[in-house]
């Protein structure tokens, strides 16, 4: 019999994608229960930390990811619209705080922030901050400068993806690099922040790419404090509209090798969860999810509503992380 205690749940930083491979195709149950047994070493087992995710600024954006609404060459329905007020983004804060939410994520649809737009940023942060919140940017990509005035600001977390494998990547992107994104990381960690990063599954990619991917990410200096893994949402008029659809224990599979790879970091059940059943979310906290985002959008893309959320909870057992629990990220 298979015991916990044999499964290693060391940092390490030298991964190769040949050993992330091996870990993607193991038998479906021995991959699940050695990322059971790893996140058990490091968390709280039936915990998972909430997150709320408010567009502030929507559309407009000149990049061509090819999943992305919000780019403005594809024809979506997203209109562009400016920079939400300060007032009005900490209203959004308070109420997602009463609904349970332990962070607070603000993303802007650029690709990089103006350094004009920073002071208004640096506000928001310092007002969600005074509710007790956790607070996360993503504003594209960052100078070292930018980094250093909102850390001083105040900002927890930077989330920054890399959404897919080094080969991957130009079939999805062209409009900035890979190396573009590693640099935004490094300046996030040179300014002493967290690093919230991850990737989009279901875009047409490998397994060999979805290992590459985790392995950029664990072999990063330091690990992210969180890894969103999302499923891509497919959108029409955006150039991966169509794309074959990613088996769904290929996506459990790819939260549980994030999971054993990092051992400490969060693993964010991401994007797509709307279109996921009750049980594959339950096979994803099983491989090693313990934070989601809460309440009813993701940026532009639909989210399930905390209704539906605090009633799968209740069927599993799963109660939300106190902010003071979240260990490492």
């Amino acid at each position: 019999m298979a015991d916990a205690s044999a499964f290693p749940a060391d940092i390490r930083h030298d991964w190769s994608v040949a050993e992330a491979e091996a870990l993607f195709v193991q038998p479906f149950n021995d991959l699940v229960f050695r990322a059971q047994s790893v996140h058990r070493a490091h968390f709280p087992a039936n915990q998972v930390q909430l997150s709320t995710l408010l567009s502030i600024k929507t559309g407009g954006c000149p990049e061509d990811c090819a999943y992305c609404p919000q780019a403005a060459r594809y024809d979506t329905g997203v209109d562009a619209q400016k920079l939400m007020a300060v007032e009005a983004v900490v209203a959004e804060a308070r109420r997602a705080k009463e609904a349970g939410a332990s962070r607070y994520c603000m993303g802007a649809a650029w690709r990089e922030p103006k350094d004009r737009d920073l002071e208004a940023i640096c506000d928001m942060v310092q007002g969600v901050k005074a509710l007790g919140l956790e607070t996360c940017m993503t504003l594209g990509m960052l100078t070292g400068a930018q980094a250093q005035r909102l850390k001083e600001a105040g900002l927890d977390y930077y989330n920054h993806n890399i959404d897919t494998s080094p080969e991957h990547y130009g079939q999805i992107i062209t409009t900035r690099t890979y190396q573009d994104r590693l640099d935004t990381l490094a300046h996030v960690r040179d300014a002493g922040m967290k690093v919230c990063c991850g990737g989009i599954v279901g875009m047409g990619e490998s397994v060999r790419d979805r290992a590459g991917m985790l392995v950029t990410l664990a072999n990063l200096p330091e690990h992210p404090e969180s890894v969103p893994i999302n499923m891509l949402v497919q959108v029409h008029g955006t150039p991966l509209d169509g794309t074959r659809k990613l088996d769904p224990l290929d996506f459990v599979r790819t939260i549980a090798v994030a999971r054993i790879m990092m051992p400490k970091s969060m693993v964010r059940l991401s994007a797509g969860r709307e279109e996921m059943s009750d049980e594959l979310q339950a096979l994803c906290f099983l491989a090693g999810a313990n934070s989601i985002f809460a309440g009813p959008k993701l940026l532009t893309t639909p989210n399930p509503g905390r209704d539906h959320d605090s009633l799968l909870f209740q069927r599993l057992g799963i109660k939300p992380m106190p902010l003071e629990t979240h260990a490492h990220g």
